[in-house]
């Protein structure tokens, strides 16, 4: 206005009269606006400390050679200001994603243990339905890209296991039943889980014959000719305190130590049996200890 008019009051607040009407023309010549002048005595001749609003700032501050508001508040800055600015935005851009990540974090970690559940195995015999009580059961729970982990069932027949997913897959080693993968998807509101297992006939006479009076020698021998392979393996497992700590039989040794009274075997106990062609080629087995 001084560049226009170079007699003109230099404090704003001292403007009446024509020099409004000045000031409205300037306006309207240099940014092609105009403010009322009663806008005028409210924002310049009173005590109204609040902003105008942000269209009326943008006009003057074209007026005043800026592009608009934010460039006249940019220029007229000091460089510490402009300074703690970027800072304060740099802060910002740091603090609020690691916040977030953190409070993700929280949550996942959060929903990760409240969705567990302890489920409870328990295993029965697919043909009589009753629980497989004392016996050998091993548990292997399969992981995609993990090696299995192994568990031992309580004398109960039974185990139990914490997890999160929706579905487990497990292989069970049983010695009077058939190796069996298991596949169940999960319900959280029904906890206790019931698993069938196919018995072993054929573990399970040897171990019957070898803890029974034989009433009928050749037709126990005649049995036990028709389960076993010719070529069949046979190990005895012996305690740690015997010197020898495994025994080779070939399929009639066994059956003799089975069937003839004299043989001094009682009841043992079958490790493990594997198949082929419908018949045991290969039985691991220790003899039971008195009283056990």
């Amino acid at each position: 206005m001084q560049q226009s008019y170079p007699g003109i009051n230099p404090s704003i607040n001292e403007w009446k009269g024509q020099e409004i009407v000045d000031f409205q023309e300037e306006l309207l010549i240099k940014v092609n606006a105009h403010i009322s002048e009663k806008w005028f005595y409210i924002h310049f001749k009173s005590d109204n400390a609040n902003l105008p609003r942000i269209d009326i700032l943008n006009i003057l501050s074209r007026y005043a050679g800026y592009a608009n508001w934010d460039d006249f508040r940019f220029k007229n800055s000091s460089p510490e200001t402009v300074l703690d600015k970027v800072r304060g935005a740099n802060r910002y851009f740091f603090y609020v994603p690691a916040a977030t990540f953190l409070i993700l974090g929280v949550l996942f970690i959060l929903f990760r243990f409240l969705s567990s559940r302890e489920y409870r195995f328990s295993f029965y015999d697919a043909d009589t339905a009753e629980p497989i009580t004392n016996f050998a059961i091993k548990v292997d729970v399969l992981s995609d890209n993990e090696s299995p982990v192994s568990y031992l069932c309580e004398a109960d027949g039974s185990f139990t296991l914490k997890t999160s997913r929706a579905a487990i897959r497990f292989v069970v080693e049983s010695p009077y039943y058939h190796t069996d993968t298991i596949v169940r998807t999960l319900n959280k509101f029904n906890t206790n889980e019931k698993v069938k297992l196919r018995p072993d006939y054929y573990a399970l006479m040897i171990k019957y014959f070898s803890g029974s009076r034989v009433e009928d020698w050749q037709k126990r021998r005649d049995q036990l000719n028709h389960i076993i392979s010719d070529s069949a393996l046979i190990y005895q497992v012996h305690n740690n305190s015997e010197p020898l700590g495994v025994e080779l039989y070939n399929k009639w040794e066994f059956i003799d130590i089975l069937s003839l009274p004299s043989s001094g075997l009682k009841a043992i106990e079958i490790f493990d049996t594997r198949y082929d062609d419908d018949k045991i080629c290969l039985i691991r087995f220790r003899q039971k200890e008195a009283g056990k």
